[in-house]
């Protein structure tokens, strides 16, 4: 997985239930943008609003309409340690290729190795662990070390910290490169991650943009990169100022693109006042200027 792995929003209808078909178009439209893989039910998928039966039928559609084509990791996050076990078991049994797991860096570091070790027993090939950390650090260097060391599955670590690109750059010299790393939230930093040698990028949305900056980059044609992602900063500024933004912003344009049949949002705090709504209206057009012309 060398590229841009989108991690996707959940589509609910207007109504607030889980919207099956805009999942499907969804799933085609990441595949047929050049993606390299997807990440579900992680935090831009609102996964905390959503129940066992629905993220079991989230991971059904998925792996359905996906078919085999890329790559699938499922987020098996949750308050419940036992709905971790059970979802892991569930993306295995539907053909993931792997599940994403946060780690808490307030856990004691032994019972975090039980819990990856546990977690392998039923889980596809690859266990990729999310360090986020809004505020802070995140896991230190050493824990991570050891983690890797003593879990032959965990073979990927999502990088959602402050400082993430010297800790890109660290944690892949500590393992000699063995250990494959990868951002997301930190995505107005995509720049300075590839030039880190991050092996992949899990944004939200913009698909068609982010992957060809990637492959702009990786094919030499680095101004040409670098002028695009520039184009993209404004977007990325407004609406990476919160989470909560990020996913109105983000499912608005999924309703603009044809995707989604609404942009309903589980999350009460997912919402604009009167001055972001106005700005998120310009910040839509740009980004479908940027469609038009990059396309």
């Amino acid at each position: 997985m060398k590229g841009i792995i989108p991690s996707l929003n959940t589509p609910f209808t207007q109504d607030g239930a889980l919207d099956i078909p805009s999942l499907r178009k969804l799933v085609r439209h990441t595949i047929n943008s050049g993606c390299v893989g997807m990440l579900g039910l992680a935090v831009a998928g609102e996964h905390q609003t959503l129940t066992y039966k629905e993220k079991s039928n989230f991971i059904e559609v998925v792996s359905n309409e996906n078919n085999g084509k890329l790559p699938v990791i499922i987020s098996v996050t949750s308050a419940n340690v036992e709905s971790t076990f059970e979802l892991s078991k569930l993306a295995k049994a539907h053909g993931a290729t792997g599940i994403c797991v946060q780690i808490n860096n307030v856990s004691k570091l032994l019972e975090n190795i039980n819990l990856l070790n546990n977690l392998s027993q039923n889980s596809p090939e690859i266990i990729m662990v999310q360090d986020l950390d809004w505020t802070g650090d995140g896991l230190d260097l050493d824990s991570i070390l050891s983690m890797f060391n003593k879990v032959e599955k965990f073979t990927w670590l999502k990088i959602e910290t402050k400082k993430a690109g010297p800790k890109y750059s660290a944690v892949k010299a500590m393992t000699n490169n063995q250990l494959k790393v990868c951002g997301g939230w930190a995505v107005t930093q995509l720049l300075d991650a590839l030039d880190r040698k991050v092996d992949a990028f899990i944004p939200t949305g913009l698909e068609l943009l982010y992957t060809k900056v990637y492959e702009q980059y990786h094919l030499g044609n680095r101004d040409f990169a670098r002028k695009l992602f520039y184009k993209l900063l404004p977007v990325l500024s407004f609406a990476n100022q919160d989470i909560d933004i990020s996913i109105r912003f983000l499912k608005e344009l999924r309703l603009e693109e044809g995707l989604f049949s609404s942009s309903f949002c589980r999350n009460e705090k997912a919402m604009f006042d009167k001055t972001q709504a106005k700005e998120a209206k310009f910040l839509s057009k740009l980004v479908h200027d940027l469609f038009k012309e990059y396309s």
